[in-house]
C-alpha cells in the first residue's frame, strides 16, 4: 500500500512540475488498472493532460478501467480523432458497456465516430436483454475451419489474433459459422504441425445460448473453469464468446445486489461514493417504511395481550430477547439455503429434505438455547421455575418455526419466480417476530392460567 501512495505522489508531482517525457516513461510501465487509479486522483483539467500524456497502447485499457463520469469527461474533451483512435482500440463488448453508462448525446457521438462494422456489431449486442448472455459477449474469437492443419491454423492465429480478446481457446465453425467443436492453443503447439484441426479439436463443446441468464452464465465458468465460453443462436451458430472477466463483473455485480436485498435496500447500479444522499434515500426508504408497517403487527399483538402482560409483568423484559433470537434463527436459515440457490446446490425438488434438516438443526439450536436460558433465569434472574420454563420453552418452538419459516420462504419464492434474496434478513425477521409473540403469549397463558 506505501508502494502504492509513493508512486501516486511520484506520478502526481511529475504532471505539475510538467515533467511530462518522464511521466509517460512512467506510466508506459504501469498496469492499466493502475493507471486508471491515479486518474481518478486528478482534477478535471489535470486528468486530460495526462490521458493524453498516456502510451497509445495503454490508453484504451487504460479508458476501460476508468470510472464513467471521468470517461464522459473526456469524451467531451475529445477531439474527433482521438474518439476514433481509443474506440478503434477497445474491444466490442468494453465499447457496449461503456455506452450503456453514457448519456445519449455521448452514445451518438461514440456511433458517428466508430467505424461501420463496430457500430453495427455495438448495435447488436445492445438488442440483447441485459441480463441475458448477449449483452455481455465479444464478437471478437479465433475461428478456425476443420479442415485446417495445425501449422494453418498457427499462421491464421498471428495474422488475425492480435484484435482477438482471447486466442487462448479458438472455435471450430463450419462454412455457416455453426460450432462444431474448440481447440486450445496448447493443442495446437503440442501437435504435429500436419496434423488436422478435426483430429484434435473436442466435438460437442459446451455452450451457452445468446438469451441465456448471464448469472447463469458467469456459474458455469465456475463449474467447468473455462477462460471463454462460446456464445450460440437458435441455430447454433457461433456469434460471440463471453470471457472469464466479464464472468468476474457478473458475478460481483449479482453479490452486490444480493447484499443489498438481503439488508432491505432496492438494488443500486453506481458504487456508494458515486451515489448522492438524496438517490440513496430513495433506495432504502421503500423497505423501512414496508418493515415499520409490518412492525405494526408486533404491536398489535402485544396491545392484545396487556391485561395478560399486566399480571406477569416480567414477560415484558424478555420480549426483545425472544424476537431477536427468532428473527437471527429465521435469518440464518434463508441466508444459507438462498445462498444455496444462487449456487444450483438447492432445487425446488429438494423442498422436504431442507425442511427436514432444518427441523433438525432447529430442534438442537432450541434445546442448547432453552436449557441455557433456563438456567440463566433460574439462577441469575431469579424467576420462579414455572415463568423461566415458559421463556425457554417459548425460545424452543419459536427457533423452530423461525428456521421452518427462513428456508421455506426463498424456497417458494424461486418457484414463483421471485427473486429469494428478497425473502430474506428483514422480511423474514418481520413475519417471524409477530409469530414468535403469538407462540411466547399463548404459552405464558397456558402454563401461567393468564
Amino acid at each position: 500500500m506505501n508502494e502504492e501512495l509513493e508512486m501516486q505522489e511520484l506520478l502526481l508531482e511529475l504532471l505539475r512540475t510538467k515533467q511530462f517525457v518522464k511521466l509517460k516513461e512512467t506510466l508506459n510501465i504501469m498496469n492499466p488498472a493502475d493507471i486508471a487509479q491515479f486518474l481518478s486522483e486528478l482534477e478535471n483539467d489535470e486528468l486530460v493532460i495526462a490521458f493524453r500524456i498516456t502510451p497509445k497502447d495503454l490508453a484504451a485499457d487504460t479508458f476501460v478501467e476508468m470510472e464513467p463520469e471521468q470517461q464522459e469527461l473526456l469524451i467531451h474533451r475529445f477531439t474527433d480523432k482521438e474518439l476514433k483512435e481509443v474506440i478503434d482500440e477497445l474491444y466490442v463488448d468494453d465499447a457496449v458497456d461503456i455506452i450503456e453508462e453514457m448519456p445519449a448525446n455521448v452514445v451518438k457521438r461514440i456511433l458517428r465516430t466508430a467505424d461501420r462494422d463496430t457500430r453495427q456489431t455495438i448495435n447488436m449486442l445492445l438488442q440483447y436483454p441485459d441480463d441475458s448472455a448477449g449483452s455481455i459477449m465479444t464478437t471478437e474469437y479465433v475461428s478456425l475451419k476443420k479442415t485446417m492443419t495445425v501449422d494453418e491454423a498457427i499462421r491464421h492465429i498471428r495474422r488475425t489474433g492480435v484484435d482477438k480478446e482471447t486466442i487462448y481457446t479458438c472455435y471450430v465453425t463450419e462454412s455457416n459459422t455453426k460450432l462444431i467443436g474448440i481447440v486450445s492453443v496448447k493443442a495446437l503447439l503440442l501437435a504435429d504441425e500436419n496434423e488436422l484441426i478435426s483430429d484434435i479439436m473436442e466435438t460437442n463443446p459446451i455452450y451457452v445460448t445468446t438469451l441465456e441468464d448471464k448469472e447463469v452464465v458467469a456459474n458455469d465458468f465456475d463449474k467447468y473453469n473455462f477462460m471463454a465460453l462460446p456464445v450460440v443462436d437458435d441455430e447454433g451458430r457461433l456469434v460471440g464468446i463471453v470471457t472469464f472477466d466479464d464472468a468476474i463483473d457478473v458475478l460481483q455485480d449479482e453479490a452486490t445486489e444480493d447484499i443489498e436485498k438481503l439488508a432491505a435496500i432496492v438494488p443500486n447500479d453506481k458504487p456508494y461514493m458515486r451515489t448522492g444522499v438524496f438517490e440513496t434515500w430513495k433506495k432504502r426508504i421503500p423497505w423501512l417504511l414496508l418493515l415499520m408497517i409490518s412492525a405494526a403487527f408486533t404491536t398489535m399483538i402485544i396491545t392484545g395481550f396487556e391485561n395478560a402482560l399486566k399480571a406477569q409483568v416480567v414477560l415484558t423484559a424478555f420480549i426483545p430477547m425472544i424476537m431477536g433470537t427468532a428473527g437471527n434463527s429465521g435469518s440464518q436459515a434463508s441466508v444459507t439455503v438462498v445462498r444455496g440457490l444462487s449456487l444450483g446446490e438447492i432445487e425446488y425438488r429438494d423442498t422436504l429434505r431442507v425442511v427436514w434438516k432444518e427441523i433438525r438443526v432447529a430442534l438442537l439450536c432450541g434445546i442448547t438455547l432453552a436449557v441455557a436460558n433456563f438456567a440463566k433465569c433460574v439462577v441469575f434472574d431469579r424467576l420462579v421455575p414455572d415463568v423461566a420454563l415458559v421463556i425457554s420453552l417459548t425460545l424452543l418452538v419459536a427457533v423452530l418455526f423461525s428456521k421452518i419459516i427462513g428456508c421455506l420462504l426463498p424456497i417458494g419464492a424461486k418457484r414463483i419466480g421471485i427473486d429469494p434474496t428478497v425473502m430474506a434478513s428483514p422480511f423474514i425477521t418481520a413475519i417471524v417476530d409477530a409469530l414468535s409473540l403469538l407462540v411466547y403469549f399463548t404459552i405464558a397463558c397456558t402454563f401461567l392460567d393468564m
